[in-house]
């Protein structure tokens, strides 16, 4: 599982930029279409928003393989 650390006085990350920020996809464009295509579970929940808030202590997965935990 890969962590997520958000930045000092942020308390979220969006669902896309934490893909980024994971490396799970390369682009903002390629988050988008992994999210629409419903391949991004949130805390076990297909989600289909990009900009969902992601906040510490949620976990997101893409293709039900690679995972990511948002930390503080």
């Amino acid at each position: 599982m890969t962590i997520v650390k958000l930045r000092e006085g942020e308390d979220f990350i969006r669902l896309g930029q934490a893909l980024k920020a994971a490396g799970f996809v390369e682009s903002g464009v390629e988050a988008k279409f992994a999210v629409q295509d419903g391949r991004v579970t949130v805390n076990g929940e297909t989600d289909l928003r990009r900009g969902r808030k992601l906040y510490a202590g949620d976990e997101a997965v893409l293709d039900g393989k690679q995972a990511l935990k948002i930390e503080k």
